[in-house]
């Protein structure tokens, strides 16, 4: 099944800008940190502190360092120690894009985000407290409220004072890609002049065992497209985009990071956790995406696959790509940045959004150094080491269990 590309094409079309980003992952805070360390294709894997792993096959995930203390002057202590995990995640990439956009509290702003967890951690406490002996009520009530699965959204509306239509998509590992692009098409038929978007996710010890048992995680290391690829590895955090109308922005006088041009999104029925094995929902994903953006594959520079290291899913993605770009297949450049930080899952696809921006803007291309032996399926160049390159579009994947698949251009701001 193909999504629709407008609910309303009568509509005249905008242009669609971003003019802030905010992200957290397991290579640090914010865009800084995080862009030094996909350019440079550093790895944030460590040992699992955050619960015990001493029963489980894989032991180690990309952790994000979340404070204690609330890090901001809009969020007291006591609503911080509220937050579970992921909801310090989000607001921390809320806070940053916020302020990068210059945006202004008071007004009626849709906000479209992604997840897959969303409060889990607080179910997992709820639960644990609730079978506990003796049983103890004491929390339990705040518990249950925290874990509502609007009330991440509502916290960040609470804390940078605005409001609006909330709207929460669960596409397993496409969350944050559909996300997007749902905001994008939003703005870009006149139902919006701006939206925050993004994706987020913390680590969970139920989300991990469930991996593990599934043998999808990989006992050695991440390698994305690798003919010996093993299996996955799990990370953590979130990012948020503001975007708007570019004569909104114009208006504002905002700085302009890229151009949202494409999205493409298809359903792929094969199997419950299988892709079809040639992609086929995959390709029609990224031909979706292309044609809304009015250009061939051949322009595309850069492609930030969905690539999670699973046999899999790595050979469907590049089967995909090679029929996607047909005869332009050699001239592809394709990384999985999860090489990096792990799958996110439902913040996946909104922190490679980041990623594709943050390449465009300084061309260069990220890099995923554990590689070694492509796969033969790959008929496209992997960056294996860092680089600078000159390019106009970058095409990032999202593609999920259930088969859930959301394809993003992005267009450099010059």
């Amino acid at each position: 099944m193909l999504f629709r590309a407008s609910a309303n094409p009568s509509k005249v079309s905008q242009r669609v800008v971003v003019t802030g980003v905010g992200i957290v992952t397991g290579l640090g805070a914010g865009a800084a940190i995080n862009e030094a360390g996909f350019r440079a294709g550093k790895t944030a894997f460590s040992p699992v502190t955050f619960f015990d792993v001493s029963k489980q096959r894989v032991m180690t995930a990309a952790q994000a360092e979340v404070p204690e203390q609330s890090p901001s002057k809009r969020v007291s202590q006591k609503q911080w120690r509220r937050m579970d995990r992921a909801s310090r995640l989000l607001f921390m990439a809320a806070e940053e894009a916020w302020e990068q956009a210059g945006w202004n509290g008071g007004e009626r702003l849709p906000v479209i985000l992604g997840t897959t967890s969303g409060g889990m951690n607080l179910g997992e406490a709820f639960y644990r407290q609730a079978i506990g002996t003796p049983q103890k009520a004491y929390g339990q009530a705040t518990r249950v409220v925290q874990y509502q699965a609007q009330r991440q959204v509502l916290d960040i509306a609470e804390a940078l004072g605005f409001s609006g239509p909330v709207t929460l998509i669960a596409n397993a590992c496409a969350s944050g890609g559909n996300a997007i692009g749902q905001a994008f098409e939003m703005i870009r038929y006149g139902d919006a002049e701006r939206v925050l978007t993004g994706g987020y996710d913390g680590l969970c010890q139920l989300v991990f065992a469930g991996f593990d048992s599934l043998q999808a995680l990989s006992t050695t290391s991440c390698r994305p497209f690798d003919a010996q690829r093993d299996g996955l590895a799990l990370g953590e955090g979130a990012a948020v985009l503001t975007m708007e109308s570019l004569a909104s922005a114009e208006k504002r006088g905002a700085k302009i990071l890229g151009e949202v041009v494409g999205y493409g999104a298809a359903t792929d029925s094969h199997h419950l956790t299988q892709p079809h094995p040639q992609g086929d929902a995959a390709l029609k994903s990224m031909q979706e995406a292309t044609r809304m953006a009015s250009i061939a594959p051949e322009q595309v520079g850069y492609i930030n696959a969905h690539g999670t290291g699973t046999p899999m899913n790595d050979g469907a993605e590049a089967h995909a790509i090679s029929r996607w770009a047909g005869e332009h297949a050699g001239m592809m450049r394709v990384s999985s940045t999860k090489a990096s930080i792990g799958h996110l899952l439902g913040a996946a696809g909104s922190v490679e959004a980041v990623i594709c921006l943050q390449a465009l803007q300084g061309q260069w291309l990220p890099p995923m150094r554990g590689t070694q032996t492509a796969d033969p399926a790959c008929k496209f160049e992997l960056v294996r080491e860092p680089a600078t390159a000159s390019y106009e579009y970058a095409l990032s994947n999202s593609f999920g269990f259930g088969g859930a698949n959301a394809t993003l251009i992005f267009r450099r701001w010059s």
